[in-house]
């Protein structure tokens, strides 16, 4: 009964984390700025929820959670080169998932929505929100970034 009680809270947690909105992007200077209609121009509207107002796409929605061949995932805000393929992993999630970024990609600060604390990870360049960083990763790093796949693109090598 007690493992009956723990998944149903489990569940709903998830759910309210797929309809998770934070306060927005990331604060700060970023090299790349837009205007909000700019950003809503250029973006579709689940896009635009999750880079500019910290949201969560589904989990398992994102094709690039599938993604296995050799290339560079980039930050759909500006195209700067994030994560490396050869540090995706499969976490089982259903967001795709790295042990590591590649170096001055992302930019990282606290995220005290949903009740806890957790890092939030943003591009750089222009403060798109991208997803969360976890330690439960793999080694060497023992980190897992845990990515909108809204938030990138993929360019095969």
């Amino acid at each position: 009964m007690l493992r009956r009680h723990f998944l149903q809270t489990a569940a709903a947690a998830l759910g309210l984390g797929a309809l998770a909105k934070g306060t927005g992007a990331a604060e700060g200077t970023f090299e790349v700025t837009r205007s909000n209609s700019e950003w809503k121009a250029m973006l579709n509207s689940l896009e635009y929820r999750v880079m500019r107002e910290e949201g969560t796409e589904r989990a398992f929605s994102s094709p690039l959670n599938d993604e296995k061949r050799a290339g560079m995932f980039h930050c759909k805000g500006c195209d700067l080169e994030l994560y490396a393929s050869e540090h995706k992993y499969d976490s089982g999630t259903g967001w795709p998932s790295f042990w590591q970024a590649q170096g001055n990609a992302i930019g990282t600060q606290s995220d005290r929505s949903l009740f806890m604390v957790r890092t939030e990870c943003h591009c750089r360049r222009c403060g798109s929100h991208l997803g969360h960083i976890f330690d439960d990763g793999p080694q060497p790093t023992g980190k897992r970034h845990c990515i909108n796949g809204v938030s990138l693109t993929f360019r095969a090598a």
